[in-house]
């Protein structure tokens, strides 16, 4: 069956943790989109550039059934626009899940999801997220609930891998 996907986008995002999901989700025959603050060319730490399929005001009263925040640099910027950061918290309180790589977490701070909850991420947010009151291992990847987060590109594999799983469940 058919989800319905949201994975957001801005500059500086890291490339592949935005490509990998947005593509590979498709593949698995879901309803993705990827969304921007606004309708522009973005440009990826690594030089690829991304156009949005929706700017965030044409999605932010939708549903769907998992939200998709990659990395880079972007997550700082997201967490600035507090129509994104109360997105984001909506859908985690109404069960979607809430997928997050990296630096991603950032945004899931500022969306105060992360109390007690198990939760990894680059390595140099750890103390943001420990602050923030996360359970904080320095595992590759977690799961809590609806709550899955990854490290890295690398890491990220192996949970985009269980997220297909989980859409089936």
């Amino acid at each position: 069956m058919s989800k319905k996907i949201c994975v957001f986008l801005e500059d500086m995002i890291e490339d592949s943790e935005f490509l990998y999901p947005y593509m590979r989700l498709k593949e698995e025959g879901h309803d993705v989109v990827s969304v921007a603050p606004a309708k522009k060319t973005y440009h990826g730490k690594g030089g690829m550039q991304f156009s949005p399929d929706k700017e965030f005001k044409e999605v932010k009263d939708q549903q769907f059934d998992a939200v998709i925040i990659p990395g880079g640099y972007a997550p700082d910027k997201w967490r600035r626009h507090q129509e994104m950061v109360k997105f984001v918290k909506r859908h985690y309180d109404q069960g979607a899940i809430i997928a997050s790589i990296c630096h991603g977490p950032w945004l899931l701070i500022s969306a105060n999801i992360v109390k007690g909850k198990r939760v990894t991420a680059f390595h140099a947010i750890k103390d943001d997220l420990i602050n923030a009151g996360a359970i904080y291992e320095g595992n590759d990847m977690e799961e809590d609930g609806n709550l899955m987060t990854s490290t890295n590109p690398h890491t990220m594999l192996p949970m985009i891998k269980r997220l297909v799983q989980k859409l089936k469940e």
